[in-house]
């Protein structure tokens, strides 16, 4: 299945709040997973100050050369956990890839395997998970359609995935360094990584627990995403509203008017929330590390 010449060291980060239960059935299946590479794998547990006690961690990996839990001292949400962990391995540690996956269980450890297998052909590329199927309800999944198609109409860009990706060491490196990365991470892969490939992914259901993606939770996703690219977004926002606006003014009404208030908010939240991308603050995440606890 695979035959490269030299092993490959892979590093695996995966945030967590709360959700310990999880996130250590999760290494199990990844140990399980990745019995047959060849290479050399060490997780870090990005622990974004949680406020439950973490349970004991008692299983026998086989696989995994290491785990690391890397505690902040301050909550900084799941987009900035990735920021802060991209920041410390480019910084900090020897690998050749990064993976990032979620804590839950929603991205399957099996497709890690598909990871490998196109990495053979298309090693320097960026690799994401394509969601093909989702495991929402009717409604969520409704909008997270909207949610799509309305960052392409916004930027420019269909984005089709998540956190769960394949990153080699150069993009790692960039993304450490990049200011959109501290408020979108996959918004700011779509900026960073014009060349990228993927692999089909169905959505996993969560281990244990209801889903922490809520409609607000959503909203904010999508805006931050649309934000990282604000230039592009103001160029086409105002160009709509000039030509839509031609296209109305004889028969304005509260329905007609709807598309412009749309598009007027997102325009407003899209300046607010790009005050979130702040370089200075990814360059110092590193001192939000209380301290590093090896648990294998």
């Amino acid at each position: 299945m695979y035959d490269w010449k030299e092993m490959n060291k892979f590093v695996i980060l995966i945030p967590v709040y709360n959700d310990w239960k999880s996130v250590f059935k999760l290494l199990e299946e990844i140990d399980i997973q990745t019995s047959s590479w060849k290479d050399d794998i060490s997780v870090f547990l990005i622990n974004d100050s949680s406020t439950e006690e973490k349970l004991a961690f008692k299983s026998d990996l086989k696989k995994l050369n290491s785990v690391n839990i890397i505690n902040l001292k301050k909550n900084l949400g799941h987009a900035r956990c990735y920021a802060t962990g991209l920041k410390f391995i480019s910084e900090k540690e020897k690998f050749d890839y990064a993976i990032l996956m979620d804590a839950d269980g929603e991205d399957r450890p099996e497709e890690l395997n598909l990871f490998l297998e196109k990495l053979k052909n298309f090693e320097n590329q960026v690799i994401t998970a394509d969601r093909i199927k989702r495991s929402e309800g009717l409604f969520f999944r409704l909008c997270y359609l909207i949610h799509k198609y309305l960052t392409f109409f916004f930027t420019g860009h269909l984005i089709k995935f998540g956190n769960f990706s394949c990153l080699a060491k150069n993009v790692v490196e960039e993304m450490g360094k990049n200011s959109s990365t501290w408020l979108s991470y996959s918004g700011s892969l779509t900026k960073i990584a014009k060349n990228r490939t993927s692999i089909p992914s169905i959505r996993g259901t969560r281990y244990f627990g209801p889903s922490k993606m809520s409609f607000f939770n959503l909203v904010i996703h999508s805006l931050s995403i649309i934000s990282v690219f604000k230039k592009t977004v103001f160029l086409r926002s105002i160009a709509f509203l000039i030509i839509y606006s031609l296209l109305i003014y004889k028969t304005l009404s509260f329905v007609t008017l709807i598309p412009f208030f749309i598009v007027l908010f997102v325009l407003v939240s899209t300046i607010m929330l790009s005050e979130r991308e702040n370089l200075d603050q990814l360059n110092s995440s590193l001192n939000n590390i209380s301290n590093i606890e090896k648990i294998k």
